[in-house]
């Protein structure tokens, strides 16, 4: 009877934790932008000057990390076993297929964009993706890493969890939020571990739910360097994936911030915000700019950080998204812009689009490993997170 009852109590204690856990998620458009509109007047009267926004700071890094279970990872340095093949050199880069290991048994699936010509240590980009199935393999994300590479630039574009190639896990596991935020920390690792990087210049870029990465990591890490995400940072639409907004990173049970003041964490660090009229970042010139170009001001860096919004579009990374951010690394990275054609815009024909079977990392010559982890089950117990 005694251990019915424990275990009937034990049951009640899980359930209201997971209750309370859901109570703290900000899913999809948690506020209406009238409501955000007025949220972002309540945050930006919590703080008048650069010590009270730092004070902010901390308690929205401590909700960060306490709601990614972030700090239950244990450091793993080096240790990538990197998995590098197909090498092909192309006008003016190099692309490879790469794996390594973001810890024993999980790897992160992607491709190596490098310069042809490298004299000394070069900048490095982050380049992580949105939602689409293989978005990694596609068109508009070889064009820009390899026009990055083409500019001087070492360049790692890499899978979502559950997406392309990194199959070991689900999309929908419920720490998709904290995988993809450590793979990112994992592939800023490696670059930095290369001889030919330069630690004091590195990028990182991503559309839609790759700008969340983007932001996220830059929020957390200050080696990122310089950032630009594209189409998503919002003051009322937190993301609705599992992978942006599974977890409680911007709600505790007295704390509430949003992805706004997460992007403004990247502050002093030149950051480029792009915006569209299409989508939940229809309001970035009247809302969100404002209020990170505040907290920039407070650093006397107002002049590090831009927004290019685009009303005409809608919701993408195409080729009037992505040129500004070639000006912006060029200028903060120290990329040569001048490597690559210019007519009334940048040319990105020399650009050569690969099919998505020769830019995959495992294959019948290169299988998955015999360590892997396999399925969302086997994954979480081996991290033993909640």
């Amino acid at each position: 009877m005694q251990k019915s009852i424990q275990l009937l109590l034990l049951l009640i204690s899980l359930t209201t934790f997971a209750q309370q856990g859901s109570n703290m998620l900000c899913v999809g458009r948690y506020w209406t932008p009238d409501e955000a509109n007025l949220q972002m007047k309540a945050f930006a009267a919590q703080w008048n000057d650069r010590a009270s926004w730092e004070t902010r700071t901390e308690k929205i890094r401590a909700v960060m990390r306490e709601g990614m279970q972030w700090d239950k990872m244990p450091d793993i340095a080096g240790n990538f076993n990197p998995i590098v093949h197909s090498t092909r050199e192309m006008d003016g880069y190099i692309v490879e297929n790469i794996a390594i290991e973001s810890f024993p048994g999980f790897y992160i699936t992607g491709n190596l964009y490098r310069p042809t010509e490298s004299k000394g240590k070069q900048a490095a980009i982050l380049s992580p993706h949105g939602h689409l199935q293989d978005k990694r393999l596609l068109e508009d994300v070889q064009t820009r890493c390899a026009v990055f590479a083409r500019m001087g630039a070492v360049v790692f574009a890499y899978d979502m969890v559950g997406r392309g190639e990194s199959l070991q896990v689900t999309h929908t596991i419920p720490i998709a939020m904290f995988l993809q935020t450590y793979n990112s920390k994992r592939v800023l690792d490696y670059l930095l571990s290369r001889p030919d990087v330069d630690s004091e210049r590195v990028g990182m870029t991503g559309g839609s739910g790759g700008a969340t990465q983007t932001f996220m990591l830059t929020a957390l890490d200050d080696r990122i360097t310089a950032s630009a995400p594209a189409v998503q940072v919002s003051a009322h639409f937190f993301g609705g994936c599992v992978c942006e907004s599974g977890m409680p990173v911007h709600k505790s049970t007295n704390f509430q911030t949003n992805n706004v003041e997460i992007a403004a964490l990247a502050a002093p660090r030149p950051m480029i915000l792009v915006s569209d009229g299409g989508d939940w970042t229809r309001n970035t010139p009247r809302i969100e700019y404002p209020y990170i170009q505040s907290v920039y001001a407070l650093y006397d860096a107002e002049h590090k950080v831009e927004n290019v919004h685009l009303p005409a579009e809608r919701h993408d990374y195409r080729y009037s998204k992505r040129a500004p951010v070639y000006n912006f690394f060029a200028e903060y990275l120290q990329l040569n812009g001048g490597a690559i054609p210019y007519e009334d815009g940048y040319k990105e024909d020399f650009v050569t689009i690969l099919p998505k079977n020769e830019l995959k990392v495992f294959n019948d010559e290169h299988p998955l490993p015999a360590n892997a982890l396999q399925g969302d089950d086997a994954v979480m117990a081996y991290l033993k997170l909640d």
